[in-house]
């Protein structure tokens, strides 16, 4: 019996999806363990690992905006802008929602072909030009996992009991 070839639509909207539903779930311990200990959430939100990187929700953000990016950039549309304004745990989930149904609702016919497509944008002040097969290797899924670990990270630091499992998810 043959399998059905991978493709990067196949592999990469999936992998990003549970990147995305595991970082929910790592809040949600993050909230619940503010309420448990009385500790006021919006300091979680705005903690940060060092005093020169991003708070709590600004790696949520940006692990947003690296998803909804991907998936719009590989399929040849234009991704919604949110405003990064998140303030509280609620806002954290509901950006996360709003990008699961952003990559959900992206048609995957439109994905592909989209390994050899050529893929430019600007990240900061740095020009980047991939294809699309170097865009998901080299830029998506390490800098998605960079933002879910560090608000992973920024969680545990700050006493929150999460372990592994929670950042990989259920493994089937």
């Amino acid at each position: 019996m043959s399998q059905p070839s991978l493709t990067l639509s196949t592999f990469l909207i999936p992998a990003i999806d549970r990147v995305l539903a595991n970082l929910s779930h790592v809040l949600a311990k993050g909230e619940a363990y503010a309420k448990e200990t009385g500790i006021d959430p919006v300091q979680l939100v705005q903690a940060r690992l060092a005093p020169d990187m991003m708070t709590l929700a600004g790696q949520v953000q940006r692990a947003s905006d690296t998803a909804k990016g991907a998936a719009a950039r590989l399929a040849g549309i234009d991704a919604p802008s949110f405003a990064d304004d998140e303030q509280d745990f609620a806002q954290l989930q509901d950006r996360i929602r709003r990008t699961r149904e952003f990559i959900a609702s992206v048609d995957l016919a439109k994905l592909e072909g989209c390994e050899g497509r050529v893929i430019s944008f600007q990240a900061g002040p740095y020009p980047l030009t991939f294809t699309g097969t170097s865009y998901a290797r080299d830029f998506v899924l390490p800098n998605l996992h960079f933002h879910a670990t560090t608000a992973y990270g920024i969680l545990r630091h700050n006493g929150v009991p999460v372990g592994k499992l929670d950042y990989l998810g259920p493994i089937n």
